[in-house]
């Protein structure tokens, strides 16, 4: 089997060869974006071997200066394709391909509608402060919020169709918004949901397999059970939220799961070479080779060694 088609057998419940496996990280200040970028992600792909190879964006929503109260997210502009930011990702995601191992799954990553909201004012009040201040003007006065989110969505939508024109094989859908601790179910399901929906619904009907990754801790996972038919493959902080592969299985049924390890502590980072190929293959032992994919709660520490990642996929190359 090819990495791409193997890959798309576990996505479609099929036997594959060995697990495939897909891990990602944030590059260093610096080596993230432009032509550092491409090199960055063609070093990472090399280095590791995964049969997923995952673009990151990080040429995000631009600031729109200061966001105090409801009214000012009408600062929030309509975006096109033209727009540098998005630019920016188009070519890196090109030059990428252009380069990158032909025979592996591409998966190019949107954020989603609560992150992609964040980024124009997260560098100013910070993440935490950012999140409270989305639950208070929601609250206040949501319709110039909601206005604000509908024009994100477009340019999200956008972005996706033409990720599958320069021929990624899916969106790595970054969800935001689960956390118990933000918003109730009432305003997730008003808030967020909709577009998360739309943007995934975009990207389905665009030809691309949606891989829904659902972020952070305290997750109300049952906020997603909807999303199921709209996910070809779902990703969630197992550990971080105390949420089981197997009970991932059961909420998402008949989608592929994709995960199994920590991403920031425990053997992912402290053990020995041999220990981290060892709990891979428990991993992959306890839930099965069958509609799963060996992955991470999220990303990885952006230092770590990537002889640590390619014993991973050898360990699954192993059983």
């Amino acid at each position: 089997m090819t990495k791409k088609e193997r890959v798309m057998a576990a996505i479609q419940g099929k036997e594959v060869d060995h697990v495939p496996v897909g891990f990602s990280l944030h590059f260093p200040c610096g080596e993230e974006k432009g032509e550092r970028g491409v090199l960055s992600h063609l070093k990472f792909f090399q280095e590791t071997d995964t049969d997923i190879i995952k673009i990151m964006n990080e040429n995000l929503v631009p600031d729109v200066g200061e966001i105090q109260v409801p009214s000012d997210w009408s600062k929030i502009p309509s975006y096109s394709l033209k727009d540098s930011f998005i630019q920016k990702q188009l070519d890196m995601v090109k030059a990428i391909l252009e380069q990158a191992d032909k025979t592996a799954f591409c998966i190019g990553t949107i954020h989603g509608i609560c992150a992609s909201a964040i980024h124009p004012i997260e560098s100013r009040y910070g993440y935490e402060k950012v999140r409270d201040l989305f639950c208070t003007h929601i609250r206040e006065n949501k319709t110039p919020v909601v206005e604000a989110f509908k024009r994100i969505t477009d340019i999200m939508c956008q972005l996706a169709v033409k990720y599958k024109e320069l021929g990624v094989d899916g969106i790595y859908y970054a969800a935001l918004g689960g956390e118990k601790h933000y918003f109730t179910e009432e305003e997730f399901a008003e808030v967020m949901e909709p577009f998360d929906k739309q943007i995934l619904n975009t990207a389905k009907e665009a030809g691309l397999i949606n891989f829904l990754h659902m972020c952070k801790n305290n997750l109300n996972m049952e906020r997603y059970a909807s999303y199921n038919e709209l996910a070809d493959v779902v990703n969630w902080g197992v550990y971080e939220t105390d949420f089981s592969l197997e009970e991932g299985r059961k909420l998402f049924q008949g989608t592929t799961v994709m995960g199994g390890l920590k991403n920031r502590s425990g053997v992912m980072v402290e053990g020995t070479i041999e220990e981290l190929k060892a709990e891979a293959k428990q991993v992959i032992k306890g839930y099965g080779k069958k509609s799963f994919i060996l992955g991470a709660d999220c990303t990885l520490p952006t230092e770590i060694p990537y002889e640590r990642i390619r014993a991973i996929v050898e360990a699954a190359r192993e059983l």
